[in-house]
């Protein structure tokens, strides 16, 4: 059985943000609108990481924040101008989406 997860995170300006996660290497995996006019839903996706982008002001009073494992933190962070910390369990850094939401990138320390 396989288990996955979307955190939903309050956007206001949906093509302003999909720019943003377009730097973190996500792509639109859909996108919903009950009628033209109305707030948008999007879901992005990298790999197995999934997010969802919500217009609705009843969805996710945020901001928010999300913690992604990835390969290279270090690309994370020079992408966006970040530092990287030394945690006990991985090197990460936090990045803030244009509508405040956190993220913050982790690449998992080697064992041994």
């Amino acid at each position: 059985m396989t288990t996955l997860a979307a955190s939903v995170l309050r956007i206001t300006d949906l093509d302003r943000a999909l720019l943003w996660w377009v730097r973190l290497g996500f792509g639109e995996e859909f996108r919903h609108q009950f009628e033209p006019g109305l707030p948008w839903y999007v879901g992005i996706v990298r790999e197995e990481a999934r997010v969802h982008l919500s217009q609705h002001a009843g969805d996710a009073a945020g901001p928010g924040l999300v913690y992604l494992w990835v390969d290279d933190v270090d690309a994370v962070a020079a992408e966006f101008g970040a530092t990287v910390e030394d945690m006990p369990w991985a090197r990460d850094c936090e990045v803030v989406d244009p509508d405040g939401n956190r993220v913050r990138a982790a690449t998992a320390l080697s064992a041994g």
